[in-house]
């Protein structure tokens, strides 16, 4: 399997001009190398996880442990493919917080402002490329490649892209999340069936 992007260039397809890391809801899939089959089977319109696709389930569930910002709702893993919700919220607050046990409230000094003029507070900086949606997936696909390769000797676990949908309502996510949970029943007729192709 060689799915590096020497030898697939394509253009993005990404929209144009859209902030991936803003809140939402993002329906993704992403598909293996050459549509291998790594992760399992479809039998009796059930998906049956092999070790790989345990290995998936687990990194995929992580992502909330790694992506403080992200949430998991529906996925599924197929034979050769992922399909899951990631929802990105904006974090507020401090990250890896502990409190402060060596000062009590009366030591903390708190400055005059009386007579400061010109404060304004800072304006938070544009969000930077690891809370996007795009850094999410690559985590998780350099994660499944690492143990793909010790476990399986098997160089290129994904394609080089991913698929993404902008969930833009509840009626869209309810659809999407139908999609998901119906999947293994559709595999007969699932453009990614290697059987179909």
């Amino acid at each position: 399997m060689n799915c590096d992007s020497e030898n697939h260039h394509r253009r993005s397809i990404r929209l144009k001009g859209y902030d991936y890391s803003q809140d939402g809801a993002y329906f993704v899939t992403i598909c293996t190398c050459d549509r291998a089959c790594l992760f399992g089977k479809i039998s009796n319109e059930k998906m049956t996880l092999n070790e790989c696709g345990e290995v998936v389930d687990r990194y995929w569930n992580e992502i909330p442990q790694h992506f403080l910002e992200a949430d998991l709702d529906e996925y599924i893993i197929m034979p050769n493919h992922i399909h899951g919700i990631i929802t990105i919220k904006q974090f507020v607050g401090a990250k890896d917080f502990s409190p402060d046990t060596n000062h009590s409230a009366q030591s903390i000094y708190f400055p005059d402002t009386k007579g400061a003029k010109d404060f304004s507070p800072l304006h938070a900086t544009a969000h930077g490329t690891s809370k996007t949606i795009g850094s999410i997936i690559r985590g998780f696909k350099i994660g499944v490649t690492k143990w793909v390769r010790n476990a399986m000797d098997i160089r290129d676990a994904w394609q080089r892209n991913y698929y993404e949908h902008v969930i833009r309502d509840d009626d869209d996510l309810t659809r999407v999340r139908e999609y998901i949970i119906e999947n293994p029943a559709n595999w007969a007729i699932d453009k990614n069936n290697p059987k179909r192709i």
